[in-house]
């Protein structure tokens, strides 16, 4: 598998992961289940034309499947951990209990990324999650997880972007 190719194909299981983790925290459902549906899905999108009528699909790429899984069960494994570290993170007025349902699974995401993924760099891990919130968000929301992100990089990567 090509780096390039490698690089896509995480990009995608970031957004899967995020999807995952919003869809398991609201129906408090076992994660299994929904990883298998996450993992099975045909990554495509019906395309219509101006009448709306389907005449086809776009295949999109699959997400690398092992690195979904594991940004998944990392985040359920160490919630109360990743939770502590955005609450000290998020600031006086804002708890991970406030927080919008999918802003809390990309800011969890990501916390764990830069928790247990040290051969990723912490710049990198900001990137994507950044383009995950700006898939989901136009307002504040991406600022928002490139300032908390990057201030737990510094935390938990003793300050090395790289």
């Amino acid at each position: 598998m090509s780096a390039k190719f490698n690089a896509k194909a995480r990009s995608a299981a970031r957004m899967a992961a995020v999807q995952s983790l919003y869809e398991l925290d609201m129906v408090e459902g076992d994660i299994d289940p929904v990883l298998r549906t996450f993992i099975e899905k045909r990554w495509t999108v019906p395309v219509e034309d101006e009448d709306g009528d389907e005449i086809g699909e776009v295949d999109f790429l699959d997400p690398d499947k092992s690195f979904l899984i594991e940004l998944v069960r990392g985040v359920v494994d160490r919630q109360t951990q990743i939770d502590e570290l955005l609450n000290g993170a998020l600031g006086e007025k804002w708890t991970v209990a406030r927080l919008e349902v999918l802003l809390r699974a990309v800011l969890r995401s990501g916390t764990f990324e830069l928790m247990a993924k040290s051969d990723i760099p912490a710049k990198v891990v900001i990137n994507e999650y950044m383009d995950v919130a700006n898939a989901f968000f136009s307002e504040g929301e991406p600022k928002m997880v490139n300032g908390v992100l990057d201030k737990l990089a510094h935390v938990l990567r003793d300050g090395t972007m790289d």
